[in-house]
């Protein structure tokens, strides 16, 4: 069943055309002919062919240089190309198969042979088509499946964030909302950071909630004291972020392992005097670095057990002041470019 191919015969002697034709025409398939090398490139430009069957030589450009082109040529660099020839030397052949032909018939040819080797080529190309197809199917779904199952693992990833911010909140004075603030913050700062992606942005976001969530295993009698912590009591405070990293240290997920940087991380200052590990400047990775200043603003601006609420003046005023000291320099000038929206954050109750 030839499945009407299309055969694109090339010769400059109408006659061999003629033959070909004739052998062929039993088979039902549709022909196209050329008679030199100009015209069959110039049918393959406006034709979908299945099989070229090419003489060599012709005046103009002969058949070597046809097939060349036609291999060089994307579009219909997959059409098999057939060469008819009265050249019948090993050179001769052996340079046919160098520019990219599949088979060399030599005239006069006998019918069945052509018949046979035609429908032989036709064969392999339909079935070269179909495993190309259903590679690229296949290739296409597992794109799809593991892409589905990325998504799963990371919507999985932020319903346990979830989980785990609502048992910090359960424990500590900070509520809800100061983890909704802080995410926000962080994803603002994120986003107009020239070095930051959409991407980071948005797995900054997700995984701020989780800078806290060492103090799952601070006292209460710590969290939750009226008043100024004593020197061991804050140096109990302080272990949170040791202790959250003991949690998240082997997290091999994006999300995850971003909040172990952001909880470990998140009170290091720029100028090396901060805790777990005295990290200075660039040392402090920019996710600790963002959540730093974001959770001290909104820490300032709203009232905690141990403190009232300042104003927004005097958050901004400190945080500028601590510009280079505690903070990055470069995070404090797209605060103080972006204050409104950081402003209106704020006001989140």
């Amino acid at each position: 069943m030839n499945l009407n191919s299309n055969i694109l015969i090339v010769d400059d002697v109408v006659e061999n055309i003629q033959v070909a034709m004739n052998i062929l025409k039993e088979e039902g398939y549709d022909f196209s002919f050329a008679k030199t090398g100009e015209d069959a490139l110039n049918l393959l430009k406006k034709n979908n062919f299945d099989i070229i069957l090419l003489d060599i030589m012709m005046p103009g450009i002969d058949g070597y240089e046809v097939c060349r082109r036609i291999k060089e040529d994307p579009r219909v660099s997959d059409i098999p190309v057939i060469f008819l020839t009265a050249k019948a030397d090993t050179d001769s052949m052996s340079k046919g198969f160098e520019v990219g032909g599949l088979d060399y018939i030599v005239k006069p040819f006998h019918a069945n042979e052509l018949l046979a080797r035609v429908r032989t080529h036709l064969d392999l190309s339909r079935a070269k088509k179909i495993l190309k197809n259903n590679n690229l199917s296949l290739q296409n779904k597992m794109k799809m499946e593991r892409e589905r199952i990325l998504t799963e693992l990371e919507n999985n990833q932020k319903d346990m964030i979830y989980v785990l911010t609502e048992l910090v909140e359960s424990v500590s004075d900070e509520t809800g909302k100061h983890i909704r603030r802080v995410a926000e913050y962080s994803r603002l700062l994120a986003h107009y950071h020239e070095s930051i992606s959409e991407e980071d942005a948005e797995i900054i976001f997700h995984a701020s909630p989780m800078h806290d969530i060492g103090k799952m295993a601070i006292p209460e009698s710590i969290l939750h004291k009226n008043g100024p912590l004593s020197e061991e009591e804050f140096k109990i405070m302080q272990s949170h972020t040791t202790i959250a990293h003991g949690y998240l240290k082997v997290a091999k997920r994006k999300i995850m392992k971003a909040a172990d940087i952001i909880a470990y991380q998140h009170h290091e200052k720029w100028n090396g005097t901060g805790y777990p590990r005295a990290l200075k400047g660039d040392e402090i990775h920019i996710y600790g670095r963002i959540v730093g200043l974001a959770d001290v603003f909104d820490a300032l601006t709203h009232k905690r057990v141990y403190k009232n609420a300042w104003t927004v003046e005097e958050a901004v005023k400190y945080i500028n002041e601590h510009s280079g000291t505690q903070f990055d320099p470069y995070l404090i000038d797209i605060f103080n470019t972006h204050i409104d929206e950081f402003i209106a954050i704020a006001k989140i109750e």
